[in-house]
């Protein structure tokens, strides 16, 4: 009987990387999609609630910067153990990770608890905004446990080659949100208009129904790893080997919520509506990125095993794959985002300032894209081989080594003027770390057939 492992050895790499890249990338645009819907609800209900939406994303992101991370950690290891063919360690670093995982659950709460208003109280005296604000962020940081425990436990599944369990239980949890959403901020079915509260309970709840799915799935199903606590005892060299992935890849992701709340900081001095205009742009943009991030969680396993199982050839046909077909996607957002930005704006409900602003947001900071396809691709091969200092260290020259500087300048021009540090910064990364990454490939492969 073939195992899930034993197709990333023998599978043809189209087939592989599509087959798994594909149910991810569908989950992914569920994801996005119900990202989007949580907007549109909050812009027809309100303006000021969409405005606090846009203060509290880069805290929000705190969380799930965490969940990916230790996700990142956790899937690599055990596909490079697959790969080594030791299937008892990958199963000790799947236990470990989901222990962690309750962990960072427990720190975004007490964040939450008492970061949020602090944080809030940042950037607006307004004590409607910070009391929105509020509402929403104690919500879904103190429920944060559904986010951090799916993420782990999809990672594990992807890990061994099934992308369509995380797939489903992804598309529960988007489609119980989605359904929640206009119910509980309008009030329908006998129940209260709670606002923005209840979008925040919407998101909770569907990350909940999300997470108890994946754990039906990882406690019933037949895996080569599964999660076993009997007679488990940690073992830090592999929570060593899980945080030496992780938390580079959660700090490159939490970096990207310090640089948000940084350009917040730089854009509410020209109009609160420039601060919206970023959250909006972040909304849409995910349509486009989250499909590239789709494949990577289709590409790193497969990268991560055949350099554990030291197949050059197969590495490379994965990671070149990988790279057209995010550019290809990158290609695809642009023409959207510079020609047809009226419509992706004709969803939300906004003043003429708002909608005059946003068009402008969309159209220049999507000339990032091909080169932010690029860097991506990068940060996935240098995740692959263990290296995610590297990519971290790439995460944070490109967030403030050189974006948040060229706002800065840029801001002494124009409020239009600032979006192009988006580009700027991604095509600085591409000339300092493309190199980089095909010294350590040629470095990992030497001597490999």
């Amino acid at each position: 009987m073939t195992t899930r492992s034993d197709k990333m050895a023998t599978w043809p790499i189209p087939k592989l990387l599509f087959s798994m890249g594909i149910p991810a990338v569908i989950s992914m645009l569920i994801q996005a999609l119900y990202n989007i819907v949580d907007t549109i609800y909050i812009s027809n209900y309100s303006q000021d609630a969409m405005f606090a939406i846009g203060l509290v994303f880069p805290m929000q992101m705190i969380g799930l910067s965490l969940a990916l991370g230790t996700g990142v950690g956790i899937g690599t290891l055990v596909s490079r153990r697959l790969g080594e063919g030791n299937k008892k360690e990958a199963t000790h670093v799947a236990t470990t990770g989901i222990l962690l995982g309750l962990f960072h659950a427990l720190l975004i709460l007490l964040l939450g608890v008492f970061g949020a208003k602090p944080f809030l109280e940042m950037f607006t005296e307004r004590p409607d905004i910070i009391e929105l604000g509020y509402e929403y962020l104690l919500i879904v940081m103190s429920l944060n446990i559904g986010q951090m425990l799916a993420v782990s436990f999809e990672r594990i599944l992807q890990s061994q080659g099934n992308m369509i369990v995380p797939m489903i239980t992804l598309i529960m949890g988007a489609v119980t949100n989605i359904i929640l959403d206009p119910i509980l901020i309008f009030g329908m079915f006998g129940l209260p208009a709670m606002g923005i509260k209840g979008a925040a309970i919407a998101t909770v709840i569907g990350q909940i129904i999300s997470m108890l799915a994946d754990l039906f799935f990882v406690l019933h199903g037949k895996h080569e790893v599964n999660i076993q606590f009997k007679g488990f005892k940690f073992d830090m060299r592999i929570v060593r080997d899980i945080y030496s992935v992780g938390i580079p890849t959660a700090i490159m992701n939490m970096i990207g919520s310090v640089t948000t709340t940084l350009m917040n900081g730089v854009l509410v001095n020209f109009t609160e509506n420039a601060v919206t205009s970023l959250s909006l742009y972040f909304k849409l943009q995910s349509f486009v990125f989250m499909p590239v991030f789709g494949f990577n969680q289709g590409a790193l396993p497969i990268l991560a095993y055949n350099y554990g199982s030291r197949n050059k050839d197969r590495y490379m046909k994965t990671a070149r794959l990988y790279l057209l077909t995010a550019i290809g996607f990158m290609f695809v957002g642009m023409l959207l985002f510079r020609f047809k930005t009226d419509l992706m704006l004709s969803f939300f409900e906004m003043n003429d300032e708002l909608k005059a602003i946003a068009e402008v947001t969309l159209r220049t900071i999507s000339l990032s894209f091909i080169p932010a396809a690029i860097s991506i691709a990068i940060t996935t091969m240098f995740q692959s081989f263990g290296k995610g200092t590297i990519s971290m260290i790439q995460s944070i020259l490109r967030q403030l080594g050189f974006l948040i500087p060229a706002a800065y300048l840029l801001s002494n021009v124009s409020l239009e003027a600032i979006w192009y540090a988006y580009p700027i910064a991604e095509i600085a990364v591409v000339i300092i770390f493309v190199p980089m990454i095909i010294k350590l490939y040629h470095n990992s492969f030497e001597g490999a057939d």
